[in-house]
C-alpha cells in the first residue's frame, strides 16, 4: 500500500510537470497560429488519446461481471455523458482564454494566473453551493489576491490585456473543477473525460471556423506544440491524473499538481529565456503560499 501511495505521488508530481511545461508549448504554438485553432486541434488529439484509453478499458469492463443493476448502468451512462458535455463547455471556454492569454502574457506568469482556481473554488463553493470554509481558506483566498496583485497589476493599477484573459480562464477552470466534482461520482471519469475533450474540439472548432483563418498549413507549422499539447498535456496528463488520485491522498494530490505553476515558470525562464521582475517574482512566491495554505486541512476539521 505504502508503495502504491509513494507510485500516486510521483505520477501526480510528473503530471504536473507535463502541465507546467506545456505553457511553453502553448506559447511557441502562438508564433504561427491562432489561439482558437490551436485549442481546436489539441482539443481533437486529446479527445482521440482519452477515447482510446476508454475503449480498452471498455473491452476490459465487459469480460468481468458487471455487478450493478440495469437501472444504475442507466444513470451511470446518463450521468457520464451529461458531466461529459457540461464539463467540455467550460473546458472549451477556459482553455479559449487561456490560449488567447498567451499571446499577450509569458508561459510563468499564465501558469500562475491559471493555479488562482485552487482559491476560486473554495469561493464560488461557498457563494453558489453553500459550503462552509476555513479561516484558514479564506487567509489564503487574501494572499493570493495580494499575490495576483504582485505579479499581474501593473504601476497605473490596471491588468495587461493577457493577464485579463487568463485571469477569466482561471474562473472557467474553476467552475469546470466543480462540475466534474460534481458528475465523477455519478459516471464513468475516463469516458467523461473523452466526452468532454470531444465537446470542446466541436465549441472550440466552431469558434474558429468563425473568428479565424484555420488552415492546414497554420496546423503543420505548428505540428509538435499541437501533438505535445493535445496527447502529452491532454490524454497522457488528464489519464495519469485519474489514475494516480486512486492512490493519493485528495490534499497531497492537490497539493502536487499546484506544483504545475512552478514548473510553467522554470519552463519558461529555461526554454524561452522568460525573465520575471523581483516584484513578479514576488507575486508567484505569496500565491504559491497561499496555493499551499488552501490546501492544508486544520486538525479535527473533516473536508470535502
Amino acid at each position: 500500500m505504502k508503495n502504491k501511495k509513494l507510485l500516486g505521488s510521483g505520477l501526480l508530481l510528473f503530471t504536473a510537470l507535463i502541465w507546467g511545461t506545456a505553457f511553453v508549448a502553448q506559447r511557441v504554438g502562438m508564433e504561427t497560429i491562432e489561439p482558437i485553432t490551436f485549442n481546436a486541434a489539441r482539443m481533437l488529439l486529446a479527445a482521440v488519446a482519452v477515447g482510446l484509453v476508454s475503449l480498452l478499458l471498455r473491452r476490459k469492463e465487459k469480460k468481468s461481471p458487471d455487478a450493478r443493476s440495469p437501472e444504475e448502468r442507466k444513470s451511470c451512462n446518463k450521468n457520464t455523458v451529461s458531466g461529459g458535455v457540461f464539463c467540455g463547455i467550460f473546458l472549451s471556454v477556459a482553455s479559449i482564454f487561456q490560449q488567447m492569454g498567451l499571446v499577450y502574457t509569458s508561459a510563468g506568469k499564465a501558469g500562475f494566473i491559471t493555479a488562482m482556481y485552487m482559491l476560486l473554488v473554495p469561493i464560488i463553493g461557498f457563494v453558489f453551493l453553500k459550503r462552509k470554509n476555513t479561516w484558514l481558506v479564506w487567509l489564503a483566498v487574501l494572499l493570493g489576491v495580494a499575490g495576483m496583485y504582485l505579479l499581474c497589476v501593473t504601476e497605473t493599477f490596471t491588468l495587461t490585456h493577457g493577464d485579463t484573459l487568463v485571469c477569466l480562464c482561471a474562473l472557467f477552470f474553476s467552475f469546470h473543477i466543480l462540475c466534474c466534482d460534481h458528475f465523477v461520482k455519478k459516471g464513468d471519469p475516463i469516458r467523461m473525460s473523452a466526452i468532454q475533450f470531444l465537446t470542446a474540439t466541436v465549441i472550440s472548432g466552431a469558434v474558429a471556423a468563425y473568428t479565424e483563418e484555420p488552415t492546414w498549413a497554420k496546423l503543420h507549422s505548428a505540428l509538435i506544440p499541437i501533438l505535445y499539447c493535445g496527447i502529452i498535456s491532454g490524454g497522457v496528463g488528464y489519464t495519469l491524473q485519474i489514475v494516480a488520485q486512486k492512490f493519493t491522498d485528495p490534499t497531497i494530490a492537490s497539493l502536487l499538481m499546484s506544483m504545475e505553476s512552478v514548473f510553467a515558470v522554470i519552463a519558461g525562464a529555461l526554454l524561452l529565456r522568460e525573465h520575471m521582475t523581483g516584484r513578479e517574482l514576488m507575486g508567484c512566491a505569496v500565491m504559491f503560499l497561499a496555493i499551499i495554505l488552501v490546501q492544508i486541512p486544520l486538525p479535527g476539521r473533516k473536508r470535502e
